[in-house]
């Protein structure tokens, strides 16, 4: 009988880390989040729905593992939390539809981006402090969206092939910060960061505009302007209608995971 999948929602300050993958001799999460496992007792390793990079945190990662016996899944994040860093927990352990891979049955991201315009205490371990004029940016970052080859705005380490961004918002949540939304079914490495930092360079006068649109429209490279890691979240991990292990509010509410800024609370207090 094949052993049932579990889905798991993750959440993490990805500022103590190395990344999500494995690397050896340095810490990641993904074997934070294996030791837990195996002290808790499941020595099934969880596949995730992507890799986020050195730095980068995660509101929302998605985890499948596959269950040796059954398992309360109301006790199931508390029984791996135990054994995590206060910098990652398990959220929420919902049963996934068979067949189910976090990242392939994915159907899409989103990935949010903080600037600061001014110096925000709390939210400096997790925004980019730059001044930047929002009306200059939107635009860029506006025209961003659709399919196209975005070679020019990723590392070579990922394939050429057309992707698409689907929607780029971006917003002023309160005074002194700017978040960029960008959301689409899938991302190369350093993508956002790549786009973000290199609209910000345009914005500034640092890159020219005719080369950033020739960047989008024939992937001509161009002087790598790579937003700072700390300033990205892995937001959400989107699924179809049927596929979804959480509900739309458990989406919402995000039970479990800190409030904004993210992850603040667990820093240790100013002396």
């Amino acid at each position: 009988m094949t052993s049932p999948i579990v889905a798991l929602w993750c959440w993490y300050h990805g500022g103590p880390f190395k990344g999500y993958q494995t690397q050896p001799g340095l810490p990641t999460v993904q074997d934070a989040v294996i030791a837990a496992l195996q002290a808790a007792g499941l020595t099934r390793k969880p596949l995730p729905a992507g890799r986020t990079d050195a730095g980068v945190h995660a509101r929302m990662q998605v985890l499948s593992l596959r269950l040796p016996e059954p398992i309360d899944l109301e006790q199931l994040p508390g029984r791996i939390n135990a054994h995590l860093p206060q910098s990652v927990r398990i959220t929420l352990a919902r049963p996934a539809a068979r067949g189910f891979h976090p990242q392939y049955s994915s159907t899409g991201k989103e990935y949010r981006y903080q600037l600061l315009t001014r110096e925000l205490g709390a939210w400096a371990p997790y925004g980019w402090r730059i001044d930047v004029d929002p009306a200059r940016l939107r635009p860029l970052l506006e025209s961003v969206v659709g399919t196209r080859d975005f070679g020019a705005f990723h590392d070579r380490t990922s394939n050429r092939m057309p992707r698409t961004v689907e929607r780029v918002e971006l917003l002023e949540p309160g005074a002194g910060r700017l978040e960029v939304r960008m959301s689409g079914p899938g991302f190369a490495r350093y993508m956002v960061r790549l786009l973000v930092g290199s609209a910000v360079a345009v914005a500034r006068g640092e890159l020219s505009e005719s080369d950033f649109r020739a960047g989008l429209d024939t992937a001509k490279k161009i002087s790598e302007v790579r937003a700072p890691a700390a300033g990205l979240t892995l937001w959400e991990v989107r699924y179809a209608a049927g596929a979804d292990p959480f509900s739309a509010t458990e989406r919402t509410e995000a039970p479990g995971v800190p409030p904004e800024p993210p992850f603040h609370w667990l820093d240790p207090p100013a002396t």
